[in-house]
């Protein structure tokens, strides 16, 4: 299967005062049609840096970036791209109906009834019914709206999005994540941030984990599964700990791992000393695995 979106040995260096310092160490990973993949990484890691390298924002690197096969320097190879970043800046004057017009006319798409394939996403995004009203008199959750809606209308086949989720309440939340989950059935392919981890577990294929410029490791749901696999995370309410709680919660409530295997004895002790299981799930998600390989890269780091 061709590659989508591919990064071959890119590394990027800025100076600050004087100091050259490398935004990106040596990144390679590619995307596949159908493939969603999540970007993951504190603040300053270089998720931001790795998109303006794909959009040509930033393009005196070193290595090579490819979009279906064209090199990203070219302005061709974005033609079936669309991005929405983290804080979109859509025209405050216009309305929602217009910036997709807009969009429509950047992209050369031509045909049909324009206003009706808007009205069609501003419905899917649920704000169909602002699509007049000026973007300066909407909510910042309503702009992100209209911004992942602007990227849908113009039909592409790879989704750039950096924090796509940032301002949604939970609801909004599950509705884009249902549009971005329909669009990778139908063979769209998805690059994205967040900060929310528990939002890239639910719909990415592949995590991709940068710290410091470096990636660190790219794992699938499967393989995240497989690692410590028999541990459990259990939540419980005591006067005082059994044994020696992974971290207190709060006042009276821990959390520790328990193989699966003892599980029954260790509720059965729970009982015994009057506690109160509050929750049982896998110890290893996303958030684990992530702080995981921060503590290890620290560890190196220091060595």
């Amino acid at each position: 299967m061709s590659a989508v979106l591919e990064f071959k040995n890119v590394s990027q260096t800025f100076r600050v005062k004087g100091k050259e310092v490398r935004a990106l160490k040596d990144i390679s990973f590619a995307l596949t049609e159908g493939e969603v993949f999540g970007f993951v990484g504190p603040n300053g890691a270089g998720k931001s840096t790795t998109i303006k390298v794909m959009l040509d924002i930033i393009n005196d690197y070193q290595g090579q970036v490819s979009i279906y096969g064209v090199d990203a320097r070219n302005a061709s190879a974005r033609a079936p791209l669309a991005y929405v970043p983290e804080t979109p800046a859509l025209y405050e004057q216009f309305t929602p109906l217009e910036i997709l017009r807009m969009g429509l006319a950047m992209y050369g798409i031509k045909g049909g009834d324009a206003d009706a394939r808007c009205m069609h996403w501003l419905e899917r995004f649920s704000v169909d019914m602002n699509a007049k009203r000026r973007i300066r008199e909407l909510s910042k959750g309503n702009v992100q709206r209209v911004a992942l809606a602007h990227a849908m209308v113009v039909q592409p086949r790879l989704l750039v999005l950096d924090e796509p989720l940032s301002g949604l309440d939970p609801v909004g939340r599950k509705d884009v994540v249902d549009i971005l989950t329909e669009f990778k059935q139908q063979g769209g392919a998805i690059f994205f941030t967040s900060h929310v981890l528990h939002d890239v577990e639910r719909i990415a294929d592949r995590f991709g984990f940068i710290n410091k410029g470096e990636l660190l490791t790219v794992r699938s749901p499967r393989e995240l599964a497989a690692e410590r696999a028999d541990d459990m995370l259990v939540r419980y309410h005591a006067a005082q700990p059994i044994g020696e709680p992974l971290r207190v919660l709060r006042e009276g409530e821990f959390e520790c791992e328990v193989l699966q295997a003892e599980l029954p004895a260790f509720i059965a002790q729970l009982n015994q000393v009057g506690g109160h299981l509050l929750t049982v799930k896998p110890a290893v998600s996303l958030e684990t695995v992530f702080f995981n390989i921060l503590d290890g890269a620290a560890r190196k780091a220091t060595a």
